[in-house]
């Protein structure tokens, strides 16, 4: 019994989602209260009339009291956690006790990252934002929803099921060796051939990393690229698997087929590289098998040579020829995602910047990924630069501060220069700007004219104005430019692709059996009663620890299935505690439960290795961000927090949960702790990026 809704202050639905159980629920509350013999009404307006009331009276309260209710509950059991971000109102529902308010609260920042990461500084204009979420075209909004839709329950399960989902963090496979050759490969040969092709439309390759399932094999950045954030490189996790989902738990595979793809226990020896024929055959295997699942179906059928049924009626057939519409065709492999991703550079710090992201699969469950530069990315900027001045010039005018808006003149007439060149030259482009000339002409005459208003108030709804049409310019330039000039967007040739996804599959050849079985370095056998840990470097935002198998074909550090089942939810249970912990200001948690202790550890350290004072931290209000590095990384907040009282020194945050025997005296699982940490601290700093 689950929904997530997105919707308009007027009640207008921008996207839903919902698990069977709660559509099951919807249909049938609606659906019995029609005549006999009347059609039931269409979903999307049942989801409207039951959380019409809701959003009315959200709005209502914000526009009479300047506040609303963040939560609440009914009296069977559904909880409903909200949050107003602009104009739009986020709703969160569960009614099987499965999910809490935190857990709510998370999935909702979740899902307003992943609409951030895919349509960029559009969702700072709630107009341009509200069509983009719901495009009047009901092909175009089905498929739209459909990916989002996807893309949530790709999150949910990564997070129910994946321990770097659990605590946000990107998680590493440790092999030194293999890490280093691979980082060399993407550096000397990947890169530097398809940024010297010919082929390359004027895109440059500014990161390129191999995942093995969720975890980071290997990660290059150029010279000249921004440091990636965790919170975008969680998000883009997210996009990779929700495109080539990993099958970990191996439920479904054939017994010869995990044969096939697993590892010996103990040892490891690769097998000798395969012939050109040989290699060449399995190259070409896995490019068509980008295709095979998706014309599976249809030739199973093509095959039989006999249609299921030869008489229909109809309108059954039309019914079905619009469901056949409505389906989202399967997406071309070469064709890049377009995403938005936050940049740094000396000049400052650009969130949403545009990127051409290609997943080039190598092999179920590995995949490489390379995130591009593309040629108009610098006018993002620029469109940045304009918006963040109108935003805190609006922000004066809003205050009362008319003098401080005047007093600044040099830097508004900076702005005014600036602006006047940056529309002159988009007129020289495809780019529709007569809205905005319209728009900067009358802002330019209330302000800057003797006769006019000056800067008062009354400029407060035109600087509103000039940020949404910057937002729609920057619309124009990144989001619709398949339309722009009547083109495609320029992107790496397919050839340019399928010679980028053979160098690596022959780098990788002879590694990817040994891949696709979890290689962590195992620490439980040093510390006698430790059952498991997770320990985190939140600096880089990566983490380390042992698998959690809990699936009864395969064996783990903790056995088989129902142990690691019973200990993947005493984790879980622990993570959330220590964030509620972290939330009031605590940076040490331990507790005993039954026959478990668990810990959990914040601390801070230098470049060294020393460990520094402890400091208190600051206490966040209830109706905060979630913890955690994907939605909002609350990690970088708290390091620039205590580096005020390091000035020139580089200060690094990590975390330590661990599980342990409750038998074990305390004052050894203290000293466990202790030495795990400084053991994990070297493998921690093992090249990577």
């Amino acid at each position: 019994m689950k929904c997530l809704l997105i919707a308009s202050e007027s009640a207008e639905v921008l996207f839903y989602w919902t698990d069977p159980e709660f559509e099951l629920n919807i249909q049938e509350q609606y659906g019995a209260s029609q005549e006999e013999g009347e059609k039931p009404p269409a979903f999307e307006d049942s989801i409207n009339t039951l959380f019409a009331p809701i959003i009315i009276s959200c709005s209502t309260m914000v526009d009479r009291l300047g506040d609303s209710y963040t939560s609440f509950s009914t009296e069977n059991n559904h909880t409903y956690v909200l949050h107003q971000f602009e104009e739009c109102l986020y709703i969160a529902v569960n009614g099987d006790r499965e999910e809490g308010e935190e857990d709510l609260k998370r999935k909702i920042y979740v899902m307003k990252k992943m609409i951030e990461v895919l349509f960029g500084m559009v969702t700072l204009s709630s107009t341009l934002i509200r069509k983009e979420l719901r495009p009047q075209d009901t092909e175009q909004r089905t498929r739209l929803w459909k990916h989002l839709q996807s893309l949530l329950e790709t999150y949910s399960r990564l997070r129910e099921q994946d321990q770097s989902f659990l605590v946000e963090a990107v998680e590493r496979l440790i092999h030194p060796t293999l890490c280093e050759q691979c980082i060399e490969f993407l550096e000397r040969r990947l890169v530097q051939q398809i940024n010297s092709s010919v082929e390359r439309a004027g895109e440059e390759v500014l990161h390129a990393f191999i995942l093995v399932h969720t975890k980071l094999l290997a990660f290059y950045s150029s010279r000249n690229a921004s440091t990636l954030t965790s919170s975008d490189l969680l998000a883009l996790i997210v996009m990779v698997q929700n495109m080539y989902p990993s099958n970990i738990d191996l439920e479904d595979t054939a017994p010869e087929d995990v044969e096939n793809t697993s590892a010996p226990d103990i040892f490891y020896t690769p097998e000798p590289s395969p012939t050109n024929k040989d290699s060449g055959t399995d190259r070409d295997s896995v490019n068509s098998g980008r295709y095979e699942e998706s014309r599976h179906e249809g030739s199973s059928i093509m095959e039989s040579g006999t249609p299921v049924f030869e008489f229909l009626d109809p309108d059954i057939q039309m019914a079905e020829d619009s469901l056949r519409t409505l389906e989202a065709p399967p997406p071309d492999p070469s064709t890049p995602s377009r995403v938005f991703l936050e940049v740094t550079l000396k000049e400052g710090c650009y969130p949403m910047m545009p990127h051409s992201m290609y997943c080039l699969p190598l092999w179920p469950g590995i995949t490489l990924v390379l995130l591009t530069k593309i040629p108009n990315s610098n006018l993002a900027m620029s469109v940045y630069v304009f918006l963040e001045a109108f935003a805190k010039l609006e922000k004066r005018l809003s205050e009362g501060l008319e003098g401080s808006a005047a007093r600044g003149q040099t830097s508004i007439q900076d702005l005014r220069n600036k602006l006047d060149k940056f529309i002159r030259a988009l007129g020289t482009s495809d780019i529709q700007t007569s809205q905005l000339q319209s728009v900067w002409t009358e802002f330019k005459s209330r302000a800057f004219t003797r006769g006019g208003p000056g800067f008062s108030r009354d400029l407060v709804p035109w600087c509103h104005t000039m940020k949404s049409q910057l937002c729609g310019v920057y619309r124009q330039c990144f989001i619709t430019e398949n339309t722009v000039g009547g083109g495609s967007p320029q992107r790496l040739s397919p050839s340019l692709q399928d010679r980028a996804l053979t160098m690596v599959q022959e780098k990788l050849m002879d590694w990817k059996d040994f891949l696709l079985v979890k290689t962590v370095i195992t620490y439980l056998e040093e510390f006698p009663g430790l059952i498991h840990f997770i320990y985190v470097d939140r600096t880089a935002g990566q983490m380390i620890a042992p698998s959690l198998n809990i699936t009864d074909r395969t064996t783990s550090e903790l056995g088989k299935g129902p142990l690691a089942h019973f200990i993947k939810g005493k984790v879980w249970g622990l993570v959330n505690t220590s964030r509620l912990y972290l939330q009031k200001g605590y940076s040490t948690v331990t507790l005993r439960d039954g026959d478990y202790f668990f810990c959990y550890f914040l601390w801070f350290e230098n470049e060294t290795g020393y460990k520094l004072e402890v400091k208190d931290l600051p206490i966040l209000p209830d109706d905060s961000a979630p913890i955690g590095m994907l939605a909002w990384d609350y990690y970088r907040k708290l390091l620039r927090y205590y580096s005020k009282s390091h000035q020139g020194e580089v200060v690094k945050c990590y975390e330590l949960l661990t599980v342990h025997l409750g038998v074990i005296p305390t004052e050894y699982i203290l000293q466990h702790c202790s030495q795990l940490a400084r053991k994990l601290w070297e493998p921690s700093r093992i090249p990577l990026l």
